[in-house]
């Protein structure tokens, strides 16, 4: 599942952002823009495991941006990685990945503009326009500068860049501040944007942010399907619902929980003392596939083949997985004695 691999360089993109470079392993690690890559370490004992997008160029070696977090354990250990130094990867995943569109809208906020670098250069290399609106607190924060304004001299009559900056002020008045759903319908009324003829809009970055630029796009009438979303943090503790009175029940019995994976099936049980599947099965010696373990990357994906469950917080499965079945191991709570969980399931 996770390979050794070693790093190639280690730039410093901002004061506290840099992005990492990976030797390219021989096989195993094909991706598409906008996938990301889960970085697994032990820091101070403990086994930490984060996600991060890839930022390549069509045609360049495997790259992630990191920005520092306040007590962050792992973006604070990726600062003090050098060239020469060994990372645990797991090979690329994720949906956030575009479908050919010809007319690309962009919105990102701070590192979320990570994937929108790898999603804006293939693009605009098979001959799309995009336009990417970013924002930071100043002009010194921008990650993947240099990048972005290389795309923007190579591609000039594709690749609209529109800098919103909240602690430097700029000479428009509606490039200052944060990025809200107002300020980008306002983008689209001065016509820096064209919002109703994009075929494809991304957003990636704090979910407030995300979530009040949907509800604008909602109110625009701009079709779900084309509105496309992708988040690894929340701003505070993710909202969760509580466990039913079956969920409650079944744990404290113990629910006999059997996961198919790579074609294995193991059994373990679920007590009271777990929240979820992944916890379940760590403790009784099993490693299952996760990353965030907020709902939000889909690395834990799976389907209930037999019994029932319920998940604390979704924000990546689309509503026809569910229906289907699947669920996130990460926030699956068993509401039946016994639950099948199939991760080879497509």
């Amino acid at each position: 599942m996770f390979h050794d691999l070693t790093i190639r360089e280690v730039r410093q993109e901002t004061p506290d952002a840099v992005s990492i470079t990976f030797d390219m392993p021989t096989d195993g690690f094909d991706w598409r823009p906008g996938q990301y890559l889960t970085l697994r370490a032990d820091v101070d004992g403990a086994d930490v495991r984060r996600s991060y997008s890839i930022a390549s160029l069509p045609g360049e070696p495997l790259t992630v941006g990191v920005k520092r977090v306040e007590d962050g354990v792992f973006s604070t250990f990726c600062q003090a990685l050098k060239p020469g130094d060994r990372v645990r990867v797991m090979p690329p995943e994720g949906r956030f990945v575009t479908r050919g569109e010809d007319d690309l809208v962009l919105i990102a906020a701070g590192s979320g503009i990570t994937p929108m670098v790898s999603i804006a250069g293939e693009a605009l290399a098979r001959g799309a326009r995009v336009t990417l609106i970013y924002g930071n607190r100043a002009y010194d924060t921008i990650m993947f500068r240099a990048a972005l304004e290389a795309l923007k001299d190579r591609y000039v009559d594709q690749f609209t860049v529109v800098h919103i900056l909240s602690r430097e002020p700029q000479d428009v008045d509606l490039l200052n501040g944060r990025i809200t759903g107002d300020k980008v319908a306002a983008l689209g009324r001065a016509g820096a944007v064209d919002l109703a003829g994009a075929e494809g809009i991304y957003l990636c970055g704090p979910g407030d942010m995300i979530d009040d630029v949907r509800r604008t796009l909602d109110g625009m009438d701009i079709a779900p399907d084309r509105i496309h979303f992708e988040r690894f943090t929340q701003d505070g503790e993710a909202p969760r619902a509580p466990k039913s009175a079956a969920a409650e029940a079944v744990a404290e019995t113990g629910a006999t929980v059997e996961v198919i994976l790579d074609g294995t099936r193991r059994q373990f049980i679920l007590g009271a003392q777990d929240d979820n599947v992944v916890d379940a099965a760590a403790r009784a010696g099993l490693e299952l596939p996760y990353s965030c373990k907020g709902g939000m990357c889909c690395t834990c994906r799976c389907k209930v083949a037999d019994g029932s469950a319920e998940m604390a917080v979704n924000y990546s499965l689309e509503p026809w997985e569910i229906e289907a079945g699947f669920t996130l191991a990460c926030q699956t709570r068993p509401t039946s004695d016994k639950l099948v969980l199939d991760f080879d399931a497509a």
